[in-house]
């Protein structure tokens, strides 16, 4: 049995394909804030949450054969949480069954996959029980595959013949077997046979476990083995465990098969149960969200309307503010202008968006669209370095080194103040000249920098397929934390935060004067 609720042709896997710098873009874009959301509390939906985001899907078709899923679930939300806790529910409880006990022995592993059988055989009986009163719901390729192989694969003859044979193999009858007698007189080719189940009294069942009595077949061979004669004890049993062995091993790879289909189960469920963890937050807020269009990959797309922080979102009491992106045909977005305007939290909520919709997931903001990338990569500043190793600009570039090393084309860079440690002159120009070199090979660029000279002089040289954006700055120094076209500025109006924050101290002291 499969799921293929989160692939179309396999099986998820945790920490499957997760990209060389996963870390960066976790610390980055704040993707802690994500997953904690996502999770809940819960500790393995973390590692769901964490595991399938940073796995992107690289193709149009993946992303949307999950999306329908994700749909799906976002409708009916009970009847998902209703399969999820039935998975883990199987689970947990087959881990408690005797998971102390020794399985070295064919009669161990015998009664511990009969128990396993018979609990999952309940779990699955209740999985068919939901997929006939709410399969017709559901419209999405993945569910719908998926409640047909419930219905296949599950009916109710299946069901039934199942319970018939754990009864039988509980062996409360005895155990019929046949075997030849081998050149050294020891029996070989041990062969179980089906015994008719009849009912024993407590007594005959005490000595039936403790192999004290042998089952009787009505041909007048028989025999009985004294309760103190513990070689003849020892060599039945070696005996029935010979005989039970074959089955005992078939029982434990069925238990172990459905114990696989849950686990992959409550896998892919977990991911699309951190989708609704997420939503209840954001609805909680009522933040926008959407289903976003993936363009192909060489459409060099990014528009959206309402786009926002979602992690800032998170973390905040108030709504945060969207912004607006026409970036149709635009490989270069250059984002500039006022300090604390909000250009550090586009250029997250872009790459937030970017990561959200290659993984099927809903993204923060009224609509999305951008082009597929073959990995999202960050070149955040970072701080001084505290043992003074190297200096912060060597730094700089090698981080830029080993990016450019995992770089393939279609790929997006997200550049906050990168090359700014130096003076503007050359950071500008090293920055100018990574840049073209990544433009040439088919890499979208976001790049928030305070160089004017930087800026401007891309500006200049643009050919239509950069856009630039501006952070708004009304006349009163007001920060709107809202992104507009337009040319770059020759100011970030620094003083705007000067006067702000030593008005402020100033009335301090004229207060504490008085």
């Amino acid at each position: 049995m499969k799921v293929f609720l989160m692939f179309r042709d396999r099986d998820f896997a945790l920490e499957e394909g997760l990209p060389a710098n996963a870390q960066e873009l976790i610390r980055d874009l704040e993707l802690d804030t994500l997953f904690r959301a996502m999770a809940a509390g819960d500790q393995y939906l973390r590692q769901v949450a964490e595991s399938a985001t940073l796995a992107s899907l690289k193709d149009r078709e993946s992303i949307l054969y999950r999306q329908e899923v994700l749909a799906d679930c976002l409708d009916f939300p009970d009847i998902l949480r209703d399969i999820y806790a039935l998975a883990v529910d199987a689970i947990e409880r087959e881990s408690r069954i005797w998971g102390w006990f020794s399985l070295s022995s064919s009669d161990s592993l015998l009664r511990r996959s009969v128990e396993a059988l018979g609990l999952f055989v309940d779990s699955l009986t209740r999985l068919r029980q939901l997929a006939d009163a709410h399969s017709s719901k559901f419209t999405s390729a993945g569910f719908r595959r998926f409640f047909a192989m419930i219905a296949q694969e599950l009916d109710d003859a299946y069901l039934e013949s199942v319970k018939n044979h754990l009864v039988r193999l509980e062996f409360r009858g005895g155990v019929l077997m046949s075997a030849d007698l081998g050149g050294d007189f020891r029996g070989s080719n041990c062969i179980l046979h089906s015994l008719e189940v009849k009912k024993l009294g407590w007594f005959e069942q005490v000595q039936e476990w403790v192999g004290l009595i042998t089952h009787k077949n009505g041909s007048g061979m028989s025999f009985e083995v004294d309760p103190r004669d513990e070689g003849g004890i020892r060599a039945l049993d070696a005996l029935r465990a010979e005989g039970i062995a074959k089955v005992a091993i078939a029982l434990a790879h069925s238990s172990d098969h459905i114990l696989s289909f849950l686990k992959v189960l409550r896998l892919e469920l977990g991911f699309y149960m951190g989708c609704l963890n997420l939503r209840e937050k954001l609805v909680a807020k009522q933040e926008p969200f959407c289903l976003p269009v993936p363009s192909p990959a060489d459409d060099e797309t990014l528009q959206c309307r309402g786009i926002y922080d979602v992690c800032l979102s998170l973390n905040t009491a108030d709504r945060v503010v969207g912004n607006d992106i026409a970036g149709k045909n635009k490989a270069l977005v250059v984002i500039t202008g006022a300090n604390r305007g909000g250009k550090s939290t586009l250029l997250r909520s872009a790459g937030l968006a970017q990561l959200m919709m290659q993984c099927g997931m809903f993204v923060p903001g009224r609509e999305f669209q951008a082009n597929i990338c073959q990995g999202v990569f960050t070149h955040f500043k970072r701080e001084e370095d505290a043992s003074m190793k190297s200096g912060k600009l060597d730094e700089e570039l090698n981080r830029m080194s080993a990016i450019v090393e995992r770089l393939s084309p279609h790929s997006m860079l997200l550049l906050n103040e990168s090359f700014a440690s130096t003076n503007e002159r050359e950071g500008s120009e090293i920055a100018r000249q990574i840049v073209r070199a990544l433009l040439e090979k088919k890499v979208k660029i976001l790049y928030v920098t305070h160089m004017f000279d930087l800026a401007n002089g891309l500006y200049r040289q643009q050919t239509g397929s950069a856009l630039f954006l501006r952070a708004e700055r009304l006349a009163d120094g007001t920060r709107t934390y809202r992104l507009v076209e337009g040319p770059p500025e020759p100011t970030s109006y620094g003083e705007d935060l000067f006067r702000r924050i030593f008005s402020v101290e100033l009335q301090k002291t004229q207060s504490t004067a008085h």
